[in-house]
Formats: C-alpha cells, sequence, structure tokens
C-alpha cells in the first residue's frame, strides 16, 4: 500500500509540475504560436535574420531568437523559436536589435506613429532620457562593413509543434546540437541568465514601457497630419489635372471631327482648283518657250543658209572672173 501511495504521490508531482510548466509557458508566450520553424532571412547589411511570413516582430541574432512585444514595449528572447520567452531589460539589449529598420518590422505598435520606415525606432523616445544616457551612441552603426551572421539551428525544424520538446529538454538538445558561441558582448552577458529562465517556463516584464503608457505626442500626431495633407492635396491635383485634360481633349476632338469632316471636301475641291490654275499658266508658258524655241531655230536655219548661199555665189563668180582672166591671156598670146 505504501509503494501505491508513494506512486500516486509522484504521479500528481508530476502533473502538478507539468501544468505549472505550462501555465508558465503560456504567459510569455506574447503572442506567438507557430506551427513549424519559419523561414528566415538575412537583413540586408546587418547580421540579422527576420521572418517575413511570421506576424511579430521576429529575428534572430548571434545564436538566439529575438522578439519585440508591442503589448508591453519591451524586448524577449529565447533559443528557440517557438519559446518559452525571457524579458531582456533595455540596457542589455544587443546594438545589432536596436539599430534594424522600422520597415522590418511586421507589427508596429500605434505609440510610434508617424516614424520614418528606413531608420531604427527611436528608442531614446521609447524608454527615455535615463536608457539613452547609459547606452550613448547606440545608433551609430557602420553599415559598409560585411557582417557575418550566426548559423541557424536547423536542427529545431523536425521539432514541429506537436513534438515541441518541454522548456527543460530544449537547453539539452541545444547543448547537444548547437556549438556557436555569441560574438555579442550583450549576448555573451545575458546568454546564461536567457537559458536558464527560458528552461523554468520564461518570465515576463513586470511593468510597461514609458513610451506604451504615454502614447504618441501631440506632436507627432500633428506633424504627420500636417505632412499628409499636403500630400493628399497634391495627389488630388495631380490625379485631376490628367482627367480634366483628358476630357477637355476629348471635347476638342469631339467638335472638331465633324468641322474636319465637313471641310475635307472644300478643301479637296479647292485643291482641286488651284492645281489647275497653277498648270494653266505653266502649261502656256511652256508653249510659248517651245514657239520660241522653234522661231530662233528657224531663224539660225535660214541665216545658216542664207550664209552658204552668199559663199557659193561669192565662189562661182570667182571662178568664172579666173576663167575669164585665163582666156584673155591666152587671146593675147596668140595675138602675138
Amino acid at each position: 500500500m505504501r509503494n501505491v501511495a508513494k506512486l500516486v504521490v509522484v504521479t500528481l508531482f508530476v502533473m502538478l509540475l507539468g501544468t505549472l510548466t505550462a501555465e508558465a509557458q503560456v504567459s510569455v508566450s506574447i503572442g506567438i504560436d507557430l506551427p513549424a520553424f519559419p523561414r528566415l532571412e538575412v537583413v540586408p547589411n546587418y547580421p540579422v535574420y527576420y521572418a517575413p511570413s511570421v506576424r511579430a516582430n521576429y529575428f534572430f541574432y548571434d545564436g538566439l531568437f529575438w522578439d519585440f512585444n508591442v503589448e508591453d514595449g519591451y524586448w524577449y528572447s529565447s533559443s528557440w523559436y517557438n519559446g518559452p520567452w525571457v524579458f531582456v531589460e533595455p540596457v542589455y539589449v544587443p546594438q545589432v536589435i536596436l539599430v534594424i529598420p522600422y520597415r522590418y518590422y511586421r507589427v508596429r505598435p500605434r505609440y510610434w506613429s508617424g516614424w520614418d520606415y528606413d531608420r531604427p525606432p527611436r528608442w531614446g523616445n521609447h524608454w527615455g532620457p535615463q536608457w539613452e544616457s547609459s547606452r550613448r551612441d547606440w545608433d551609430r552603426w557602420d553599415r559598409t562593413r560585411t557582417y557575418v551572421a550566426a548559423p541557424l539551428p536547423v536542427y529545431q525544424k523536425k521539432y514541429d509543434k506537436n513534438h515541441y520538446p518541454a522548456p527543460s529538454q530544449q537547453i539539452t538538445i541545444r547543448n547537444e546540437r548547437y556549438r556557436y558561441e555569441p560574438k555579442d558582448d550583450y549576448v555573451r552577458q545575458r546568454q546564461t541568465t536567457i537559458l536558464e529562465r527560458q528552461s523554468q517556463g520564461g518570465e515576463s516584464a513586470r511593468d510597461k514601457a514609458e513610451r506604451v503608457v504615454k502614447g504618441p505626442e501631440p506632436k507627432e500626431k500633428t506633424q504627420r497630419q500636417d505632412n499628409l495633407q499636403p500630400q493628399e492635396k497634391g495627389q488630388r491635383q495631380t490625379k485631376s489635372q490628367p482627367q480634366e485634360k483628358g476630357q477637355s481633349q476629348d471635347k476638342s476632338q469631339q467638335e472638331k471631327s465633324p468641322r474636319q469632316e465637313k471641310a475635307q471636301p472644300q478643301e479637296k475641291y479647292q485643291e482641286k482648283g488651284q492645281s489647275q490654275d497653277k498648270s494653266k499658266p505653266q502649261e502656256k508658258k511652256a508653249l510659248r518657250e517651245d514657239k520660241g524655241q522653234f522661231q530662233d531655230k528657224g531663224q539660225q536655219d535660214k541665216g545658216q543658209e542664207k550664209g552658204q548661199r552668199q559663199e557659193k555665189g561669192q565662189s562661182q563668180e570667182k571662178g568664172q572672173n579666173q576663167e575669164k582672166g585665163q582666156r584673155q591671156e591666152k587671146g593675147q598670146e596668140k595675138g602675138t
């Protein structure tokens, strides 16, 4: 009986421990419940991965998963893709995580409204001046350097949601399958604490960030409205101008088309009459030129014939005179 009683007590203790672990894991899940290992892509110019298909601010850096929880405004970390998650104090968040551009945040909080997508979030405004004084130059990041990202824990791909290990087993599996050592100083300082609290089911923040409580400042709201109004006005004007221009062009084309159709026959007749009027003087001029050429040619031919006749008459008279002179000379010789 004593053995049976001990067995019942041990069974109840194990069940109670499992229930407490599950409750602890749910309490720090921060809304992430993935069915399997997500698809990760490198953020350009950063040694960081992000998950485009995950509806969360979900990253992987230096051997750990990182997620920014919009509800309380803090960062959480875990060595496994689906948690449990451990709250990380703002002063220990790595610089690389802080300088990731805002456009890679899949869930953008309302209290960050109006912020630039190509720049990192304004963590000084989010956590206050005390934090900013402790993390000076946090936003100075050399984007021209070449950074090498840590290897992904691909061994976790065979552990889907239905075969996901318990928190206490996760650390053992990781130590056996993942030999990477972190390079970031902040990660090295907090990795042992993160893994220890993760094995216990995770840890959540006790309060909310200052920015979450206050919300966006009134200046940011008014500035955003002022920036949007001229843009919207310009867009409306640019949209209306082409439409009005196109409508006026269509109307003018419609008005011109019947006039053009009426004017086309008249223009044809006018062109035909003009061509005929122009051709008549040209033909008369050509006939006159041809007639003058024939007259000139006839006069030239007549002049040539006259000259030939004169030359022929002169040669005949010359020949006759020569013959007459020869006869006279012969008669004189006979008389002597």
